[in-house]
Formats: C-alpha cells, structure tokens, sequence
C-alpha cells in the first residue's frame, strides 16, 4: 500500500484526483498505475486499469489469478468490474468511497456472489494516509476554484 500512496502522490503532482494502485504476484509488483483522467483526456485512465493493462501484458493473459491488488481508494463501478473480469482473487483497499464506491460502500461489486468469480475485499489498510491525500487534494481544489471564481469576478468588474 505504501507504494500505492507513492503512486497517488505522483497523480497529486500532476495535478490529478490522487489514487494509486499495485498489482503483486508472488511477491513482485507487476502492474502499477495512478490516476490520468484529466492528463490523458481518457475516461479509462484510472489507476487500476492502468496497473491490470501493466500486469496483463507482464504475464501474458487478461486472468490475473494469484495476485493482490492494492488501491488507495475504493475502487469505482469500472474498476471493480475489471478486477472481477480479471480474476484478481484479492483486493486491498486503503480508504473507502461513500458517494461512488463499487467494493462495498454504494455497491459491492467485488464480492457479489451472482457473479461468477469474487474478490476477498481487505478494508482500511493505511486508510489515515491514504485519505489525508485525497483531502489534501480537494482542500487544494476548493481553494483554486474559488480563486478562478474571484479572478472572474474581477475581471467582469474591471474589463
């Protein structure tokens, strides 16, 4: 998990909603990625699509069985679904998502038994520091909107 959050830091540094993940295979981390929506204009550039893209390619099929993945936030309805699609047996959540959160907060998609494959879902591993990124994040955001919104205002006062 600690590589994770090294991982949402370099998301935060772009500028990025910082989220981090690591795919493990005996040991080895095999996929890795962090969040790119804005950076790559790409609605499918989440952390864990990036690291089971990284991870697929690295053994050689799309069923990542055998592996653990880390995440520094609970993943979304995309993300779940592609852990479950990938066969990946075990997930590690740093903190959870109350508003979108697809493994275990609005949905529980990783552990529905209609399914025909299921994660074990551990919760709350480095859950202080993975949620004091994302808050530093939106504290950082908040501030920045209101100072474009002064800046707009100001501007229509004084053309």
């Amino acid at each position: 998990m600690k590589m994770a959050l090294k991982l949402a830091q370099k998301a935060l540094d772009l500028g990025e909603v910082p989220i981090g993940c690591v795919i493990v295979h005996e040991g080895k981390v095999i996929g890795r990625g962090y969040n790119r929506r804005n950076t790559d204009k790409n609605t499918l550039a989440h952390a864990e699509i990036t690291a089971i893209n990284k991870a697929s390619k690295k053994m050689g099929d799309w069923r990542l069985e055998d592996c653990t993945l880390y995440v520094t936030l609970e993943p979304c309805q995309m993300c779940a679904g592609a852990i479950i699609q990938a066969r990946i047996p075990e997930v590690v959540m740093g903190c959870m998502n109350p508003k979108a959160g697809c493994g275990g907060s609005v949905l529980n998609i990783l552990e529905m038994p209609q399914f025909n494959h299921q994660a074990a879902v551990t919760r709350g591993i480095l859950e202080d520091e993975c949620s004091s990124i994302l808050k530093e994040f939106f504290t950082r955001l908040r501030i920045r909107n209101r100072q474009e919104k002064e800046r707009k205002k100001q501007a229509e006062e004084n053309p």
